[in-house]
């Protein structure tokens, strides 16, 4: 084990922000400030910054960013394509600036002091880019795109329910009833110009559920093709779709981050939590954790309870036993976390 004072010469570290970044040069082994600057975040700031360290910093120079997957992202990227080393490093924490004050420059030499005397090989690196780079925007996108049609769709019923616009809304709107409202024609003169507006305004919002609809049938092939290319076979699990399948992809990431099974569970709030109390031996479901994650195993461990033989009789057995759904739901989902992660640890690099 080998520590980073001792591995490279020099630290740059960098305060990221969305205009400019700033930079604080130490030398390793001694700590001294050489030189601070700021440039800001465009192509050819960056290049400027490069030079800048190449000049000031001989040697080997190790970068500690923050925010490499945000407003980092720029320069980590072409710090990593110029040949450097580039590490993963937290904002100085609040109690940090409250005796030394705060400003960019100072979050800048925080950053790179954090990481002088931690160990080279467990630095945090930045994540990978490509497939999975894209994996993740789908996923975002997917969220957003979702939350927009569910809004459209509600305000459409809304309407419908407040305008007799000759549409039955007492229930959900169903997708025929969407299609007929989109294929309106607004032009024609209506009865009064409320109906006018309210037809347009119908027709709008119909469309756009329509086009959303559509752009997660696009996201969906998507998320199956990609999820299938970084690791393949893991959506023929039971339970587990190209939505599902993706998040727990990017949660992995890639092998090495996670160094067990029981971590993997302690990451998506998967492992169970002893909550004793007397002559009571429990365990409870745990709150903490990524929320995603947990929220995929979730609807896999659903999915199964309903359509998987073998999950069902499972389910009948511990029901027997006295066992509530939830600490049912509780044993399986600790369940097919641990055999997820070893088809990912098989078929993922």
């Amino acid at each position: 084990m080998s520590i980073v004072a001792e591995t490279v010469e020099h630290v740059v570290g960098i305060d990221t922000h969305a205009r400019t970044h700033t930079y604080c040069l130490l030398h390793a082994r001694t700590g001294a400030v050489i030189d601070t600057a700021t440039f800001p975040t465009t192509k050819a700031g960056n290049a400027r910054a490069i030079g800048w360290i190449v000049r000031r910093g001989q040697g080997s120079v190790l970068a500690a960013i923050e925010g490499t997957s945000s407003y980092g992202a720029g320069i980590s990227a072409a710090l990593l394509e110029r040949g450097f080393d580039v590490a993963e490093v937290r904002p100085a924490a609040r109690s940090t600036h409250a005796h030394a004050g705060k400003s960019d420059t100072l979050d800048a030499e925080a950053a790179a002091r954090s990481v002088i005397g931690r160990d080279y090989d467990t630095l945090a690196r930045p994540r990978q880019s490509g497939t999975r780079t894209d994996l993740r925007i789908l996923l975002a996108s997917r969220s957003i795109i979702d939350q927009q049609r569910t809004a459209n769709r509600n305000a459409l019923t809304a309407l419908l329910r407040a305008v007799d616009l000759g549409v039955d809304a007492r229930k959900p709107l169903t997708d025929a009833q969407i299609r007929t409202i989109a294929a309106w024609r607004t032009s024609r003169a209506a009865s009064s110009e409320v109906s006018a507006i309210a037809r347009r305004e119908g027709r709008r919002l119909a469309v756009a559920v329509l086009e959303q609809t559509e752009s997660l049938k696009t996201n969906h092939r998507e998320l199956r093709q990609l999820t299938e290319q970084l690791a393949p076979g893991l959506q023929e699990v039971p339970g587990l779709g190209p939505v599902t399948a993706a998040i727990i992809v990017c949660a992995y990431s890639h092998r090495g981050r996670i160094r067990s099974e029981a971590a993997f569970a302690a990451l998506g709030g998967i492992a169970p939590l002893p909550a004793s109390s007397g002559n009571t031996t429990r365990h409870r479901l745990s709150r903490s954790g990524d929320r995603q994650l947990n929220r995929a195993f979730d609807i896999a461990v659903r999915s199964r309870m309903s359509y998987d033989a073998a999950t069902r009789d499972y389910v009948a057995r511990r029901r027997a036993e006295g066992r509530s759904n939830r600490e049912i739901r509780r044993c399986l989902k600790r369940y097919v976390c641990r055999s997820v992660f070893r088809q990912l640890q098989t078929c993922m690099a």
